[in-house]
């Protein structure tokens, strides 16, 4: 084809739509028949070009709108400038930078030599620094001070007094430093060493206390005092002696005690191990410790301890590390499923966007080229035929003209829901491009093509257009051809298409068969 034809059909396209002939009418009829010519116009690349020196994610938000000319192109980029606000941005980020310098200052006198000098470097990054890997930098390294940062040094201030994890100094306030080298014991010093006394005097395992230790006690209570007096120290020996011997008589109580039950504890895990299935050397070891171990020959609570405590350590050390094993395997198992799951959902989300229309939610041109091509196996394995049918808004522009492209737009997607209303579960319906819509209608001939067309034309004859409070004409012209009629599904389409052409040449608002 010619450029003398193509200018031929640019003109005859304007005049078919309705359009004035002015210098961007023309311009992107011009195109169009170019690009359906297969025909490539440096000029008609305009957009393309300037598109490939905007930022992606400006780029992908044009490709949204369907930006098709440079004058749509400079109407969105004044639209996206216009809804910019840069001053609220700039003092949004003074704001919350001299928050942050605050808060980096209030951390420099904090009582952590890592923190303040954290924070003095952050302070001297963000006052002298444009740089984002600088920032970036900073914020692993507070990731790493966080993750790193040990606080168990404050417990060991535990044996002068209460620990307070959150508040420095109600701990330093806590602690109980008496006396001092060449200091003497005040009244307040001796009743709280009579009460560390009293303390001292409860047995540790006999659950009694003697008359002897609670007459003591309570003599002390009165009299802090006394501790002066050598008599008083003499008593306190003789009483700690009492409390040592009471704790023996218990010990040897609890022994016995012990026999009993560590020989039933012996015949239980011995049975238990022999039962298991998971006897495995160290178990044997363990095992063989629990019956070589007499506790008849035992006469020392303490000797008895220490072989128990050993069997029972061997038991733990297998079971913790198996445990520790499961852990780590669970926790590698539950991120892996996480991060499935998330890459799951968002190959999702991009597969569904990169198959449907914006505006519409109907299936983009993309889509539909797909649907064509398994339509067109279909026809060529089983000779399934189907119809397509173009359909396209009858003085689409002049609404965008009178009403806005806003109102546009509402009009778009109000006949996108009249064509999924009307069509079938396996039928296809998308939007080709503009004001163009394409349906893919399966195991249908041209007749059953016919019926469905004029059902969505007398549904939006039917249809009220309203766009705040003002009701909008609204009217759809179309071109069915069936794929049984022609050799290739290109030329199936094609036929369409110059339908939808012929009736808009006789006049719109109908449909033309092939």
């Amino acid at each position: 084809m010619t450029v003398n034809q193509i200018i031929k059909r640019a003109v005859e396209r304007l005049k078919l739509e309705g359009k004035l002939l002015t210098p961007d009418a023309y311009a992107e009829a011009f195109c169009l028949e170019s690009k359906k010519a297969g025909i490539l116009v440096e000029d008609c690349n305009h957009v393309d070009k300037y598109l490939s020196l905007l930022d992606k994610k400006v780029q992908s938000e044009i490709k949204q709108y369907r930006v098709k000319t440079t004058q749509e192109l400079i109407r969105f980029i004044i639209s996206k400038m216009n809804r910019m606000q840069p001053t609220q941005c700039a003092e949004n980020f003074e704001a919350l930078k001299m928050l942050s310098k605050r808060i980096l200052q209030s951390i420099e006198v904090l009582h952590n030599a890592e923190a303040s000098e954290l924070a003095k470097n952050t302070l001297r990054i963000i006052e002298n620094s444009q740089n984002s890997n600088d920032y970036e930098q900073l914020r692993q390294a507070w990731v790493n001070f966080l993750t790193i940062y040990d606080d168990t040094y404050l417990y060991k201030l535990s044996k002068l007094g209460k620990v307070y994890s959150g508040d420095l100094k109600k701990t330093i306030d806590s602690l109980e430093i008496i006396g001092g080298r060449g200091s003497s014991a005040t009244p307040s010093d001796l009743a709280q060493i009579s009460q560390l006394m009293i303390a001292s005097f409860v047995p540790s395992i006999a659950s009694s206390v003697n008359d002897s230790i609670a007459n003591l006690s309570e003599t002390l209570r009165n009299d802090p005092s006394l501790l002066s007096s050598k008599s008083m120290k003499d008593e306190i020996k003789d009483i700690i002696k009492l409390r040592i011997a009471l704790d023996k008589s218990s010990v040897k109580e609890m022994v016995i005690a012990l026999d009993t039950i560590l020989d039933k504890l012996s015949l239980q895990l011995i049975d238990l191990i022999e039962r298991s299935d998971i006897s495995t050397g160290e178990i044997q070891a363990i095992k063989h410790e629990l019956e070589r171990f007499d506790t008849k020959k035992e006469t020392d609570f303490k000797s008895a301890h220490k072989k128990l405590f050993t069997i029972a350590v061997a038991l733990e050390e297998r079971t913790e590390i198996l445990s520790k094993d499961l852990k780590v395997h669970n926790a590698k198992v539950g991120k892996l499923s996480s991060k499935v799951a998330h890459l799951e959902a968002e190959l999702q989300k991009a597969q569904k966007a990169s198959r449907e229309d914006f505006l519409t939610k109907l299936y983009n041109k993309r889509a539909l080229d797909e649907y064509m091509n398994v339509k067109e196996g279909e026809y060529n394995r089983y000779g399934r035929n189907y119809s397509v049918i173009m359909f396209d808004l009858d003085h689409f522009k002049l609404v965008n003209d009178n009403f806005g492209h806003e109102a546009g737009d509402a009009v778009l997607a109000g006949f996108a829901k009249i064509l999924k209303q009307e069509s079938r579960d396996v039928d296809i319906v998308g939007r080709f491009g503009g004001e163009e819509f394409l349906a893919l209608l399966s195991d249908t001939d041209l007749e059953g093509a016919l019926i469905f067309a004029n059902k969505v034309n007398k549904h939006v004859e039917k249809t009220r257009f309203m766009y705040k409070g003002k009701r909008i004409d609204v009217r759809v012209s179309g071109g069915a051809a069936q794929r049984s009629n022609h050799t290739t599904m290109k030329a199936v389409v094609n036929s369409a298409d110059e339908q939808l052409y012929s009736a808009k040449q006789k006049g719109r608002n109908r449909i033309e068969p092939s």
